[in-house]
C-alpha cells in the first residue's frame, strides 16, 4: 500500500464566490476534478479525519489509486496515522455511502443552493441524469444538510419579529380537523431566521422556541396572537401589532418600529415552494424544507458559489439514510 504524505490542500482553479452552473459542468464535470473541488470546500486547510480531528502528531497521508486489483485502494482515500483509520472526503457526510458521482452531486448542491424558489425531485432527476427515485432522496440530504445546529449558534438579537403560519391542505371535510402544520419563523432585523415547526400553537411551544432561539436582551415584535403575551414577559420589550384591526406597522414613541413584516416575507417565499415547487409537503419532513428556505435566506447577500462553499461546509456530521428519509 503505497502512501503519500499530505502536506496541504491543493488549491483549487476557480475561487468559490466566481462558481457558476457553467463552470461546475464545464470544469468538474469529471469526478477527479469534482472530488478536488469538494475538498478543497470542505478542507480549505487540508483534509482532516471525520474520525480524530487529525489527533496528536502523526501526518495524514493519500493513499496511492490501486485500480488494477479487486481489492485496491480508490481514487480519493487518505490514512491518519493518529487513529490509523481511512477515510474520504464524503467519510461522515450526506454523501456518504451514495453511488451518485460526486460531481452529480455537487451540481444538484449548487441548484438547491441558487434556486430562490426550491426544487422538486422531478426536474432534479431531468437535470442530472438520475432516477427519480434518486433525485427524491439527494434532495432531502440536501436539505438535512442545510439544517442548522442551533445550540451551536448565536441566539438572535436586537430587534426580532416572531410570526406563525400553517401549511399543508386543507380541512378535512368529515371531522373538520386541519390538516395544516403550524411554522414559527423567528427573524432578526436585517439578520439571520430560525424556522420552528410546531405541533400546536400554544403558550409552550412558542415559548419553547423563543427560549431556544432568542436572546433575552432581543426587542421581540408580534401579532397580537394570545400565545406570546405571558412567554415575553422575560424579554426587553414586546410591541405588538393588531393585525384585526388592520394594523402591519406602527411608529413607537422611541422611533422604533413595530411590525412582523419581515417574518411575513420569509413566508411568502416558504409558501411559494409549496404552491410552484413541491405542492405537497408532508408534516414529518416540513422542518427539513423550512430549513432549506431558511439556509438561502441567512446566505441571501451571497453569491451561489459562495452559497455553495457554506453549504459544503454544513454537510459534516449528519448522516440520513433512506429508511430515516422515507
Amino acid at each position: 500500500m503505497a502512501l503519500v504524505t499530505v502536506v496541504r490542500m491543493r488549491t483549487s482553479k476557480t475561487k468559490a464566490d466566481e462558481l457558476n452552473l457553467i463552470r461546475l459542468a464545464q470544469e468538474y464535470a469529471a469526478e477527479d476534478e469534482a472530488r478536488e473541488l469538494l475538498e478543497s470546500l470542505r478542507w480549505p486547510n487540508g483534509p482532516v479525519c471525520p474520525h480524530c480531528k487529525n489527533a496528536g502528531d502523526k501526518r495524514l497521508s493519500k493513499l496511492e489509486a490501486q485500480t488494477g486489483s479487486p481489492s485496491g485502494v480508490r481514487k480519493g482515500v487518505y490514512f491518519c496515522g493518529a487513529c490509523r483509520q481511512q477515510f474520504s472526503v464524503t467519510v461522515g457526510t450526506v454523501f456518504e455511502g451514495s453511488h451518485v458521482p460526486i460531481s452529480k452531486w455537487l451540481m444538484a448542491l449548487f441548484l438547491f443552493c441558487s434556486s430562490k424558489k426550491s426544487l422538486s425531485a422531478n426536474p432534479l432527476h431531468r437535470m442530472i441524469g438520475v432516477t427519480y427515485k434518486t433525485a427524491w432522496f439527494m434532495g432531502q440530504r440536501i436539505r438535512f444538510a442545510m439544517t442548522p445546529n442551533h445550540w451551536a449558534e448565536p441566539k438572535l438579537k436586537g430587534t426580532v419579529e416572531v410570526d406563525e403560519t400553517f401549511v399543508g391542505g386543507k380541512r378535512d371535510r368529515t371531522t373538520q380537523a386541519s390538516r395544516k402544520t403550524p411554522v414559527v419563523a423567528l427573524v432578526e432585523r436585517q439578520g439571520l431566521v430560525r424556522v420552528k415547526v410546531v405541533a400546536s400553537v400554544t403558550q409552550k411551544n412558542l415559548g419553547a422556541a423563543l427560549h431556544e432561539c432568542v436572546s433575552p436582551e432581543a426587542v421581540v415584535n408580534t401579532d397580537e396572537h394570545p400565545g406570546y403575551k405571558n412567554p415575553l414577559k422575560h424579554w426587553k420589550a414586546h410591541p405588538a401589532v393588531n393585525h384585526s384591526r388592520g394594523e402591519y406597522q406602527r411608529k413607537n414613541p422611541d422611533g422604533s418600529t413595530a411590525s412582523t413584516n419581515t417574518a411575513e416575507s420569509f413566508f411568502s417565499l416558504l409558501k411559494r415552494g409549496v404552491i410552484g415547487a413541491w405542492h405537497h409537503v408532508s408534516r414529518e419532513h416540513l422542518s427539513k424544507y423550512a430549513n432549506e428556505f431558511a439556509f438561502r435566506w441567512n446566505t441571501r447577500h451571497d453569491t451561489d458559489g459562495t452559497r455553495l462553499e457554506k453549504c459544503a461546509g454544513w454537510i459534516e456530521g449528519k448522516r440520513l439514510t433512506y429508511r430515516q428519509a422515507s
